[in-house]
């Protein structure tokens, strides 16, 4: 998605299409590039999607919390002049979409949640592959998926580059320790907006008892199963995935 993607002052997206807007949130590991499916088929059938690039290795080291990300996430808004909109967030990126919900309500229109840390205090810290030679680091990536296939050769060397650089490594390690600090349980209750929570079966990251929970303590929620399928189901089933979400949005008129 390299291609699509625009720098503007401290901003760099992707956006495409026309109609409500619908952002989505990467995960610490995952790349823009993991919702490509997703961003075609959205911006192609009645909305305006973007998705920022998250500077989860560009901040103060003190501002590298789950936080500040969700500020981040207000100042693009107010950038791109979006009042309100879809928050779609995989792994560490529902999380962000979360916190931001609980201080912005009236600027969320609906939430999208994949694979979303936020209530399991493991689904960062010990996915996260500590350093080690390079088929540790494959093994460790690929089990992320049902489909070990999925874990292609540059998406194992992208996070080979970031276990091996210190600057990255420690940064990893705060975002991981703020998530468990910024648990959400106690605050989903009150989060009226539609909710669709879109999982793998066979997630060992944020397993099905994960989605269970959010599902049982978001008010508002609509929980789909997708089988054969890991931590990232966007990426595994992405016309299913898209399917579900586009089904979900015309039946609750988003």
């Amino acid at each position: 998605m390299t291609d699509k993607l625009k720098t503007e002052g401290k901003f760099t997206y992707a956006e495409a299409g026309e109609g409500p807007a619908i952002i989505v949130l990467h995960g610490l590991m995952g790349a823009l590039s993991n919702f490509e499916s997703t961003f075609n088929h959205f911006s192609k059938n009645g909305y305006t999607v973007l998705i920022p690039e998250l500077p989860l290795y560009s901040l103060p080291l003190l501002k590298t919390n789950v936080k500040n990300l969700a500020k981040y996430l207000k100042e693009f808004l107010e950038y791109k002049k979006i009042d309100k909109a879809i928050l779609l967030g995989n792994s560490l990126g529902g999380h962000i979409g979360l916190y931001f919900t609980k201080h912005y309500q009236e600027k969320v229109s609906a939430l999208v949640l994949t694979g979303s840390s936020g209530l399991y205090e493991k689904a960062m810290g010990d996915t996260f592959p500590k350093r080690g030679n390079y088929q540790y680091i494959e093994e460790k990536t690929r089990a992320v998926f049902y489909n070990p296939e999925i874990g292609t050769k540059e998406m194992v060397d992208d996070v080979y580059k970031i276990v091996n650089d210190r600057h990255s490594v420690i940064r990893t390690l705060a975002i991981a320790k703020s998530a468990i600090r910024h648990n959400m349980a106690g605050d989903l209750p009150k989060m009226k907006q539609p909710t669709c929570l879109i999982w793998g079966k066979q997630d060992t990251v944020t397993p099905p008892e994960v989605a269970e929970d959010f599902h049982k303590l978001l008010p508002n929620s609509d929980l789909f199963w997708v089988d054969e399928c890991g931590h990232a189901a966007m990426m595994e089933q992405p016309e299913e995935f898209n399917k579900i979400l586009q089904d979900w949005l015309t039946s609750r008129n988003i």
